[in-house]
């Protein structure tokens, strides 16, 4: 085997050991928000009435308009993939940095909707929330932790994704090597997939 074809070989096991180890790791996260998922629903079946009251409260535009946002970003990620494999750079990264941006206005959303709820005490520990039905405050608790929760993840993706730009810019990603941008898109993916289960759990449950 020639040097050039063991160089290859290495290169195809290097991706070959990304796209498993990528897989793995959303693997663990879908055990993650799927424990999550699980107890939403037990508390969702014991205090449906309550859930039902205190879903009336969601901001339905807000969150309506955050999953428009992630979906086009979605959309972005995957051209910008596909630009880099007919060896367009320049549009990848343009993408990319769509992508990011979209990424951002879904945080300022959330911001919003957070400050709303908790301006009108709708927060843990709160006395406001504190007299409502214990099925309400529960909702509540999961609300905060769920959305808190992919909110979290939504900056690690736009961080992964600032760095497979700087990648591409360095031409460490290229046209003939781009799988850790696959990877990234991957997981931006996953995100996007979470909150298309999020946005009718709690917006759209009355």
């Amino acid at each position: 085997m020639s040097t050039q074809e063991q160089a290859v070989v290495h290169v195809q096991r290097d991706d070959l050991r990304t796209r498993m180890g990528m897989w793995l790791f959303l693997f663990t996260e879908l055990l993650l928000f799927g424990g999550l998922f699980f107890a939403y629903s037990v508390y969702r079946y014991l205090y449906a009435s309550d859930f039902a009251l205190a879903g009336k409260e969601m901001h339905v535009i807000i969150g309506a308009m955050n999953t428009a946002i992630l979906l086009t970003s979605s959309m972005t990620m995957a051209l910008s993939i596909t630009a880099m494999e007919r060896g367009n750079k320049r549009l990848s990264i343009l993408y990319q940095l769509t992508t990011i941006t979209f990424g951002l206005l879904f945080l300022v959303n959330k911001y919003i909707e957070w400050s709303a709820e908790i301006s009108a005490g709708n927060y843990p520990g709160s006395t406001e929330l504190a007299a409502k039905s214990h099925g309400q405050i529960i909702f509540y608790g999961l609300y905060y932790v769920m959305t808190g929760l992919h909110a979290l993840h939504v900056i690690v993706g736009m961080t992964i994704i600032a760095v497979m730009c700087a990648f591409t810019i360095k031409d460490v990603i290229t046209k003939d090597n781009y799988v850790k941008l696959e990877a990234a898109g991957l997981y931006w993916h996953l995100v996007d997939i979470i909150w298309i289960f999020l946005f009718p759990l709690f917006y759209l449950i009355n």
